[in-house]
């Protein structure tokens, strides 16, 4: 698929109103994504873990308008938003050409989270992806891909090619929510090791050990402030970065041998390469101009907790970092018990309240009924 593809030609401009409503996860990249092009395209390729319990539920109410200027309003758990006012203007700018009836309505869009909110955990992933699925069914409603997908082609061609689109919309909106579509795993970025695309997700195709099936994610919430630096401009501190392409390439290396423990059920190794995908994602915030340091004390201490337990307790139990100092703490299901034991009574006396939130790998966004 290009981005022609998803150019909508025509529609229904006679519908008056109507409301959609979506639930989508955030997700937890394992080969980390740092580093993009114009138009939001990565400078090399991650994959991520789909969560389930994280997430976030979007409802947009729609009505007929004069076409004019984009006209909405945004409902953050139950109160008017203008901070996020911003980040959705510059998104419909952004998606126009591929949904043109933006201007046709107004839109109300309500929107809650599961999860605290810059709490670390990935809500501009949820939050985009929830958005860019409400617009495809709105699409849907307006045309009922009678000009996009042939009567004669399956439903299952249909549903790619809503989920193709609606992950291409929502890279528009924060490139990591083009990982939220769809679950367990997810590839972004092109590279030779998997199916893949710079412009959307695609579901990893690979064989997946029974190693790596409800695998868990224990969010540690160390610091539940406001970011130190945003992502955005942490991508762009990698232009120009003295260790870029190593890092480009490394991913690309890093994703091959991913894939291959994935067929083996290789935890062990599986280990080694996530947390090393982790500690790199840090470095580069290190050594970049300007630089810093994202990790907090009690990050180091966590980790350093994680790695006495694991020898000691002969477990596979591992961590990620995104661009925060909140931890990630990943483990086989079979381990549930032990190391959820293991983070009640070592690991929560470093979040801030003791505050953790569990989770496990999920599905993929799901639509709601209103």
């Amino acid at each position: 698929m290009t981005a022609q593809d998803f150019v909508l030609e025509s529609y229904n401009s006679n519908i008056e109103k109507g409301k959609v409503k979506w639930s989508s996860p955030s997700n937890i990249a394992l080969i980390k994504y740092w580093g993009k092009r114009e138009q939001q395209i990565p400078e090399n390729p991650s994959i991520s873990f789909t969560l389930s319990n994280c997430k976030t539920i979007t409802e947009v109410t729609y009505t007929k308008k004069k076409t004019g200027d984009f006209s909405f309003n945004v409902i953050f758990e139950g109160k008017e938003n203008e901070a996020f006012k911003p980040k959705i203007q510059t998104f419909f700018e952004r998606v126009e050409a591929y949904v043109p009836f933006l201007r046709d309505y107004h839109f109300t869009i309500e929107t809650s989270n599961t999860f605290p909110h810059s709490s670390g955990i990935a809500s501009s992933a949820s939050g985009m992806s929830a958005l860019a699925l409400c617009m495809m069914s709105i699409e849907e409603k307006l045309t009922a891909y009678e000009d996009v997908i042939s009567t004669e082609q399956s439903d299952e061609k249909s549903q790619n090619y809503f989920n193709q689109k609606a992950s291409f919309l929502a890279r528009l909106g924060s490139g990591s929510a083009c990982r939220s579509i769809e679950g367990e795993l997810v590839v972004w970025g092109q590279n030779e090791s998997t199916e893949s695309s710079d412009l959307y997700g695609i579901r990893f195709s690979g064989e997946v050990h029974s190693n790596f099936k409800k695998y868990q994610d224990t969010i540690l919430l160390v610091d539940k402030g406001e970011k130190q630096v945003s992502s955005t401009v942490g991508h762009q501190l990698m232009h120009g970065h003295p260790f870029a392409k190593e890092r480009f390439k490394q991913a690309h290396h890093n994703l091959g041998k991913l894939k291959a423990v994935f067929a083996s059920g290789d935890l062990d190794n599986f280990v080694k390469i996530v947390e090393s995908e982790a500690l790199t994602l840090h470095a580069m915030m290190m050594t970049s101009m300007p630089y810093f340091i994202l990790m907090k004390p009690n990050t180091l201490e966590i980790i350093n907790r994680i790695w006495t337990y694991r020898k000691t307790n002969n477990s596979h139990v591992c961590f990620t970092l995104d661009a925060g100092a909140n931890v990630h703490v990943l483990y086989p299901e079979n381990e549930k018990e032990s190391v959820l034991r293991f983070i009640k009574n070592e690991l929560a006396d470093y979040c801030q309240n003791k505050q953790y939130i569990t989770d496990y790998v999920g599905k993929g966004a799901q639509f709601m009924k209103n």
